[in-house]
């Protein structure tokens, strides 16, 4: 499977997912994260609905929208979701105060392999595929990265024929891209975890400084 440079950022490529074809072809490539001109940030499309649809979570009537860009195989992201999402999730988003999106910019091949299994997986099972894969992080994110997935996805109902056709799945992988494509050259996301909040951008924080952000607006 082949990434077009125009068309894609690009992204390093991790040793093993060759293996069943998976992300085949990605050569090493720098990262332009950080590299780009700056330019002015245009969030007029900021809602708008990405190739694979939205992943949400809370009332869509909440005074509140938090989107969050992340990447499976990135360690703040992961603290991110262990550490502060229950807090927001129990106090916010099950209360109907804040509806909660998550958006797909893997920086590197296995954290795009990670976000096309969850897709694969179907809607009901989306979240928990994002939860199990946070948990394990440390076992798949490097070394042998198919068989780690794979075994993760067992637990989802995957064969190796199901597994296999989801990696390979060249669609999917440029569409999952195109989120990452378009959050970095149209909303100026350049690293993991990135929030907006009603449209405003943040970067990484803690459980109290989202909440304070959440209780000004709500």
């Amino acid at each position: 499977m082949k990434l077009n440079r125009r068309q894609t950022l690009p992204i390093i490529s991790a040793a093993g997912l060759s293996a069943v074809g998976a992300l085949d072809g990605l050569s090493p490539l720098a990262k332009i994260i950080g590299t780009t001109p700056a330019h002015a940030v245009d969030l007029s499309t900021l809602m708008e609905e990405g190739p694979l649809g939205e992943h949400v979570k809370g009332d869509k009537n909440a005074p509140v929208t938090l989107i969050k860009y992340a990447s499976m195989t990135c360690p703040h992201c992961r603290a991110w979701h262990k550490n502060v999402y229950p807090t927001i999730k129990e106090k916010y988003i099950d209360k109907g105060v804040v509806k909660y999106y998550f958006r797909e910019f893997p920086f590197d091949p296995s954290a795009a392999a990670a976000f096309m299994l969850a897709e694969c997986a179907g809607e009901d099972k989306y979240f928990s595929m994002i939860d199990i894969l946070y948990d394990k992080q440390a076992s798949w994110s490097r070394g042998k990265v198919v068989d780690e997935l794979f075994k993760i996805s067992k637990l989802a109902g995957f064969t190796q024929d199901s597994f296999n056709s989801c990696l390979k799945n060249q669609d999917l992988l440029n569409n999952v891209l195109a989120i990452q494509k378009k959050a970095a050259e149209d909303y100026g996301v350049n690293s993991t975890p990135t929030f907006f909040i009603n449209g405003t951008k943040y970067p990484n924080m803690s459980a109290d400084e989202m909440s304070k952000i959440i209780d000004s607006l709500a």
